[in-house]
Parts: C-alpha cells; structure tokens; sequence
C-alpha cells in the first residue's frame, strides 16, 4: 500500500479499541445490561466513565458523526438553520415558565462565584425562547426552524441500559416559530416528513404513535420508536387499522377509532416532536408583530436522541454475541483482511493494498486490518463481532491462476467468491452502497 494511503486509511492496528474476549461458554450479561451495552462495551464502541455518562471511542463516535450527516442533510433540506446554544441556561426563564419546580431533581443546578444559579440543560424551549425574544424576527423570517445537536443532561437516579437511559446524552432539538397555528401545523407536518426520512435512510422499523404532552406541554405529541423487549415504553397499536398510542394515554380493551382489537408491544422512544402552541412565547414574550397586533409565537419543538438512536438500532439488529449496524451508521463499511505474514498467501498481500485503494477512490469507506501477525480467522472474528457491514479477505483463493476474494455480507450471513472486476461490479452498481457512498461524499 503506498505510503499515501497509508496516513489516511484506519488501520486497525492503530485503533483505540479495547476489545474484551468471550469468555468459554458465551458472552456473560450483567445485572439489568441489555444486548447492545454489553456488546458495546465488550467491542470498545464505549467505555463508561462514571454512572450514567459514557466516553464515545473512536468506532462509536464515528457512528455517531455518520448520523449527524445524515440529519443535517435532511435539516438543510427543510431549510432549518443549525445554531449552538450555551449548556447552561439562567435558571430565572425556567422559573419563568414554571418547569423548575416541575423537573425538580432531575435538574442538574450549578451557581457561579456570583452564586447566580443555572440548569445544565435537559431540553432548550426555555433558552430559545429568550434568544427569539431578544432578537424579536420579522414576520417575512417564518417560519423559522432552528436546531442544534449538543449534549443534555438529566439526574437520572438510577442510570441504566447504557445510553439508553443515561445522565448525559447526545441530542438533536430542534425549535419552529410560525405566527399563527395553521402555519405551525404545515410546519409540523414538514418536520415529521424529515423526522421520517431520516429514519428511512437509517433503515431499521419504526413506529409513530401519540405521544403524552406530560411537562412539555403543547396541543399535538407523537413518538418515534424501535420495538424491542428492553423498551421502557410499551406501545399500543390496532391490527385493524392505523391506530398507534403510547399506553400512558390509553384506556380502553379494544381501538377507540374502529372498536378493533389492540396488541401491546414494548418500545424504545428515538425521538419526539411536540406543537407547543404558545405555552412558552407568552410567558417569555416572544412575539412577532403583526397589522392587527404584536402577537405571541407560535411554537414547535422535535427532538430526536442521537446516541439512544445508535442503541437502539443496535439492540434490535444485533445477535447475542456480534453487533449489527444498520449498513448506513456503520464505522466502516468494509474491513479488508490481508494473508497472515510468512504464511502460503502472503505473496497476494498486494491484491489487499489494490482493493483498499480502489475502494476509497470510490468513496467507499474502508478500514485494513494489517494486523498480519493474527490468523485471518481471528481477525475475521473480531471484524463480524464490531459489526462491520461488510468483510474481505484475501485469502487461499487468492493465490490462483484467477485469483479470487472472500466477500462477506455480515449482516445477511453470506459469503460470495468473487474475483476483482466481480467485487468493484458490487461496489459500484449495489443500490446500498451507491447510497452509501453519496453519503461519504457528502
């Protein structure tokens, strides 16, 4: 591989990834650990620091800067705006508007030398809602759409299942401002539209149900979710028609819309968007000026969990023994597997460095495992247990008058022979990974 190639392609030798082995008899499960933490953890994707917050190591903070693409591609195309807000927020605007009683102790409060007390942010209504105030937009700038994706934090009292239920967590919210409600309503609707093609392009099944307004507040609430054993939530859903709730504001045996019968499924929440309505541009004056009146916003807030979407997709794709990420959130999506050093097929070790070149050239991203000391078995098996989508080993086969290459699909559990034109002919014409690759070029 020329030395080119070399400073910009992962090497797993040169990757921070702690690996824990399996021990005989299987993978042992902690007390209340779901599938995915533990093999999160056993893989180096994380490493807790302190209860409930977790270090992103290098695989998992890849998988996480993939999933920022993909919203910030589906925000731009919304035209919503991406700011930063400051992680702390003048405790005064949530007096203000009463949640800072109503949170109580999940609320993390900090004071300055000037024991001027603050909240370590859980969710941002309070705080945009006062820059909107301050900046007062004109009604020719709605409807405004403005997000970030930043850390929250919440005291959890007992942090469990990993990121799923966490005291700091990655978060993207986002805030709308209309002036009036019809116009907030088609601005909900065009959110939930991005919030659904968001979740498409990830690829793994959801479900929106109604949703509790609970302390949030607001006219309309909806809930994304992945179904999955370990869900907190527990989801309602008609086999009749297209009736979906979350339990909390369920009551009744059969469907209240056609008299159906209902099932019950535990889920994971991954997001949730709410029209607040004016609930905070009243109490906090922001407004816009109209020819009738200076009349107080109308307001929409959508969040959607980041590192809990990494989780959950995670927990409901992988085995018990090896992660599966969806192809599209992935830290690579290729890991390319050399002949081990002195053994019978090291002499095709140079068709390992052609692939790795032509991938990249094709936007593919790729990782080279040239830990050449290792039997191919053994890298094999740490590169099906991180999850990668796909594998390519260059092994016995290769060392034929026409020459041929393991092409593992990882997540299908398949293996295909093929030589070099058949595997750059997959690269290139599969619809994934033209997927895929449009979205590492962008």
């Amino acid at each position: 591989m020329s030395r080119e190639f070399i400073h910009h392609v992962q090497r797993v030798s040169r990757l921070l990834q702690p690996i824990k082995s399996i021990p005989k008899g299987g993978a042992v499960k902690g007390v209340n650990v779901s599938r995915s933490y533990q093999l999160m953890v056993d893989m180096g994707i994380i490493r807790q620091s302190c209860p409930g917050m977790y270090t992103l190591l290098p695989l998992g903070n890849r998988a996480l800067e993939k999933l920022k693409g993909i919203i910030n591609v589906s925000m731009t195309n919304i035209d919503a705006q991406e700011i930063l807000l400051p992680n702390l927020t003048d405790s005064k605007l949530w007096k203000q508007t009463g949640r800072l009683n109503e949170m109580g102790d999940e609320l993390f409060l900090v004071k300055d030398r000037h024991k001027h007390s603050y909240v370590l942010s859980p969710t941002y209504e309070e705080s945009i809602t006062s820059l909107i105030a301050d900046v007062k937009p004109q009604k020719s700038n709605l409807p405004l759409l403005l997000y970030q994706i930043s850390n929250k934090w919440r005291d959890e009292m007992k942090p469990r299942l990993g990121l799923f239920r966490g005291r700091e967590f990655v978060m993207k919210d986002l805030y709308s401002f209309d002036a009036s409600t019809d116009s907030a309503e088609r601005t909900y609707e065009t959110v939930a539209e991005a919030y659904r093609s968001i979740l498409d392009h990830i690829g793994v099944p959801y479900s929106i149900v109604e949703g509790d307004t609970g302390i949030m507040g607001g006219i309309i609430s909806h809930e994304y979710h992945y179904l999955a054993d370990i869900g907190e939530d527990t989801v309602v859903a008609c086999n009749a028609c297209d009736f979906r709730v979350n339990s909390v504001i369920y009551n009744g045996e059969t469907c209240k819309k056609c008299g159906g019968e209902v099932t019950k499924k535990s889920a994971i929440e991954i997001a949730h968007t709410f029209l607040l309505g004016t609930k905070y541009s009243e109490v906090l004056q922001a407004t816009v000026h109209t020819q009738e009146a200076e009349i107080p916003l109308v307001m929409g807030c959508y969040g959607l969990g980041l590192t809990r979407l990494l989780a959950a997709s995670l927990e409901v794709l992988s085995t018990n023994e090896d992660l599966r990420w969806p192809k599209a959130l992935a830290p690579y999506t290729v890991c390319v597997i050399p002949p081990k050093e002195n053994s019978k097929e090291s002499p095709a070790a140079h068709f390992a460095d052609e692939i790795v070149e032509n991938l990249v050239e094709r936007n593919i991203d790729v990782i080279f495992d040239d830990r050449t000391q290792l039997t191919i078995g053994r890298r094999m098996l740490d590169a099906k247990r991180t999850g990668y989508p796909y594998v390519l080993v260059v092994g016995r086969y290769s060392m034929q008058e026409n020459p041929l290459f393991e092409l593992h699909d990882v997540n299908e559990g398949q293996r295909q022979d093929v030589s070099l034109d058949q595997l750059y002919n997959f690269f290139d014409n599969s619809e994934s990974m033209k997927q895929i690759r449009s979205q590492i070029a962008a």
